[in-house]
């Protein structure tokens, strides 16, 4: 195992295409759940999409899209998704494009092309292996080429199906057991198809499937089974396989001259991930990020490696541990098991804060620079929208805003009652008993098919609130209580977005629920709604198994902010000797910006190139990479101010 495993993370150093070192390359991917991107707060998933920049240069930033519950079909038809992604693909750039998970969801048999109204009650998601299979890799192929863009083909990680010591054909994603069809019968199996659509388009692959089949099968059933895969089904990939995978491709890819010379190719230390961004909180709000470690061939064979933080951040072995500014690992035989930890940070005042995490044993050092921005929020008017889901739908507004009424898709609501009028279990300090009633809600038609293991982007309960027109909502908390009735298969997932979810964040996940007991979900976001943005607050439910009649129960879905007026300066109201700017030496040089600003770089079309930051004073951004004339916009209470500058 150690062996094959030292294996796995070594890659010869390949040089191939000789590009320009000031070239900025996105390698975008687009998949489904195996490859998405999950909160680490809520899930215990990582797909493999989300450990992958860890193996790449600076020249490289991976872009990941992939989709919970999507398919080559359904990715490529919900407005959300790809249509989002190409307007993000720019000359030069690659994606890694990785379905059939979802595409099984039939069998091997298409379920039409309308996800309301499929073919006999069959699930929209799948596709036929021969033909729409192949014809939606086709179209992703032609357009990512139209846009100047080098597609990629990666065939779907192994599930966890044994026979014996073996994966069997239905986890390499090939069906054709299910028909009694000989191995040599390829008619739906998934991965040969997409071969046949790699030569015939030219279009160079990875070959995943084949790749993670021979690490799972090295592993053994009981050992991935307690390492490799989440317990809750033998499909999602957990940090190490997620890892492993991760470094598969990689590994390939430079086998194959893609991207070669960009790979990182250190065995030493491995930490992912490279940049440590915890994003935007509130002042006072304390952020946790999960990092992940692994060594190789270290030298001495045998010590301890210190891992400290500094400038206030904290760190820790467990979540549950008392975080410290360091923490120790030992490791033997020259390799540091796959391990994961975390750092805490929090702030008081407004701005941006900033550390470095330093890992040594005094042979290796490895950095990695830690950011966070906090918000400060001061005035303004609360902002409270509720809806108890008593005895109906209706919502309770406090303060300046729009409700967004409750909607539904692909589900219904059954009745308001108890989940269970004599054995529901509330959260301690909800200060409800058994006889609470919630809004209890059935899919459409009442049955719940079977098989499923994940959303379905199509059947969900939304919530929302709207920005009154003239004011600025800083939304602060979400909150609801969920829990299903009638059995103890119900799954969910919470999610929420400003952007019709072509961007989406989680704020509570369910892989397992016990029938009749209500969960508590809160999240802080950090959002802005400005003059009639909105924001919209879903539910997707699924079922473990196929079932009739089972509910998911929801109660006191709260959205809470607070809102302030738009400031009524114009651009040119700013002093221009109070905010100033230059670009030089690859930087965008901002001298006395405005507390708690933020900035944004857009290209000539409109489309955001550049995360927002947020900056007080005098900050140092760095300048897109690709040449071109772009637009810097800093927007704060004293109004916003653009400039045009050009990049050479």
């Amino acid at each position: 195992m150690k062996s094959l495993l030292s294996k796995l993370f070594i890659v010869v150093l390949v040089f191939c295409s000789i590009i320009s070192a000031k070239a900025q390359i996105t390698l975008h991917t687009i998949g489904d759940s195996t490859m998405a991107t999950y909160d680490e707060s809520t899930s215990d998933i990582r797909g493999w999409g989300m450990m992958f920049q860890q193996f790449f240069t600076s020249g490289v930033t991976v872009n990941n899209r992939a989709k919970n519950g999507a398919s080559s079909k359904s990715f490529y038809m919900e407005a959300p998704y790809w249509t989002t992604v190409k307007q993000q693909i720019k000359t030069g750039d690659y994606v890694i494009i990785q379905f059939a998970h979802n595409d099984e969801k039939n069998g091997g048999l298409d379920g039409g092309t309308d996800a309301l109204n499929p073919i006999n009650g069959t699930d929209y998601r799948g596709t036929n292996p021969q033909t729409t299979y192949k014809d939606y890799l086709r179209k992703y192929i032609d357009e990512t080429r139209a846009l100047n863009a080098t597609p990629i083909l990666a065939t779907s990680l192994c599930r966890k199906y044994f026979s014996g010591g073996t994966i069997t054909r239905k986890g390499a994603h090939d069906l054709g057991a299910d028909f009694s069809l000989p191995a040599t019968d390829h008619t739906y199996d998934y991965a040969y198809a997409m071969k046949e659509v790699a030569t015939e388009k030219g279009v160079q692959l990875i070959d995943l499937t084949t790749l993670t089949k021979t690490l799972v099968e090295s592993y053994g059933d009981a050992a991935s089974t307690a390492q490799l895969y989440v317990s809750a089904d033998s499909t999602h990939p957990t940090a190490l396989l997620g890892t492993l995978t991760a470094r598969l491709c990689a590994q390939e890819m430079v086998k194959q001259n893609i991207l070669a010379s960009y790979i990182n190719t250190s065995t030493d230390v491995l930490i992912n991930p490279t940049s440590c961004d915890f994003g935007d909180a509130y002042t006072g709000q304390t952020l946790t990020k999960e990092v992940t470690i692994t060594g190789f061939d270290l030298v001495p064979d045998a010590g301890a490696f210190s891992l400290s933080v500094s400038d206030g951040f904290l760190i820790a072995a467990n979540k549950t541990d008392t975080f410290g500014s360091s923490i120790n690992m030992n490791y033997t035989g020259g390799n540091l098991a796959f391990t994961k930890f975390y750092i805490s940070v929090t702030q008081s005042v407004g701005g941006t804060k900033t550390g470095t995490l330093t890992v040594t044993n005094g042979t290796v050092t490895k950095t990695v620079p830690l950011t966070a921005n906090f918000i400060q929020l001061t005035g303004g008017t609360e902002v409270s929208v509720l809806w108890p889901l008593i005895t109906n739908n209706t919502p309770v507004l406090q303060g300046p805003a729009t409700i967004v009424d409750q909607t539904h898709s692909g589900m219904n609501v059954q009745s308001y009652a108890a989940p269970n009028g004599t054995a529901t279990i509330w959260p301690a300090g909800s200060g409800y008993d058994t006889t609470r009633k919630t809004q209890r809600n059935l899919i459409d038609g009442g049955a719940w098919p079977a098989g499923e293991i994940d959303e379905v982007s199509t059947r969900y309960i939304q919530f929302g609130i709207k920005a009154n027109a003239g004011t600025e909502l800083n939304i602060d908390l979400i909150s609801l209580y969920v829990g299903g009735a009638g059995g103890s298969g119900m799954r969910c997932r919470i999610s929420y977005s400003k952007d019709d979810f072509a961007t989406t964040f989680v704020a509570g996940e369910f892989q397992s629920m016990t029938s009749n007991t209500m969960n508590a979900v809160s999240k802080i976001p950090v959002i802005k709604l400005v003059n009639g943005e909105t924001l919209k607050l879903r539910v997707y439910p699924w079922y473990s198994s196929a079932s009739t009649g089972k509910t998911i129960c929801l109660a006191d879905v709260k959205i809470h902010g607070v809102a302030m007026p738009v400031s009524n300066l114009s651009v040119n109201q700013f002093s221009e000797n109070q905010l100033k700017w230059i670009v030089e030496d690859g930087f965008i040089k901002i001298k006395n910006a405005p507390q708690n600003s933020k900035f944004t770089i857009y290209d000539l079309t409109g489309k955001q190139v550049h995360k927002s930051s947020i900056i007080s004073g005098d900050s140092n951004i760095e300048s897109p990479k690709t040449k071109g004339v772009y637009i810097g916009k800093v927007e704060s209470q004293e109004g916003i101010k653009t400039i045009k500058f050009l990049v050479f």
